[in-house]
């Protein structure tokens, strides 16, 4: 997909503040500093529409981006190891579980992991409980252009292995560096709208 119009509608925290355009949504999660801003960012072929820090945590509420004036990317707060307050990670946490389970728009959760990394705890328990509740998801590995293509196999097998992923869930190698993976993305997310 060649996107020509993106516009950030909002950032906000209660379902009653979400938009009610009534079009499809694709929320991003991943732990800080997965690379999740890099991913929007190369998606919609813009440079710095979605906020890329070199300090983890910066997404604190739920970022809003309409797309094309058809559907919405949805960012929520990375996990992991964001230097919060366990109040504050708390209310997070709540924040996201309830637009997860109670936003009729969610088409998929775009799960993101580095491929370089065995997922972690945190992504585990996200897999998990997506999984539990129903929710559609696309799982992403970043980072490819860092590792040699000959060692991508090995890795995806261990992101499978570690996720024990439902061999129906997508799991694509991407780049958001050279673009690896933009269309197998692309296709991923139209295929549910």
């Amino acid at each position: 997909m060649k996107v020509h119009n993106v516009e950030m509608v909002g950032s906000f925290v209660r379902p009653e503040q979400f938009p009610e355009d009534g079009f499809p949504e694709f929320a991003l999660a991943g732990r800080s500093n997965v690379g999740k801003s890099s991913f929007i960012n190369r998606m919609i072929g813009r440079k710095a529409l979605a906020r890329i820090s070199s300090k983890p945590g910066k997404t604190q509420q739920l970022n809003f981006y309409k797309i094309e004036d058809q559907f919405f990317f949805v960012d929520v707060p990375g996990y992991g190891y964001a230097k919060v307050s366990k109040s504050e990670r708390a209310a997070w946490g709540k924040m996201i579980e309830q637009y997860f389970m109670g936003r009729q728009e969610l088409k998929a959760v775009v799960l993101i992991v580095d491929l370089r990394h065995s997922p972690t705890s945190d992504d585990c328990m996200m897999y998990d409980f997506l999984k539990h509740y129903n929710i559609p998801v696309i799982v992403i590995s970043t980072k490819a252009d860092k590792i040699p293509k000959g060692k991508w196999d090995k890795h995806k097998k261990i992101v499978r292995e570690k996720l024990q992923m439902d061999k129906q869930d997508p799991l694509i190698v991407f780049s958001s560096e050279k673009g690896l993976g933009f269309d197998e993305a692309w296709a991923e997310i139209e295929s549910r709208m």
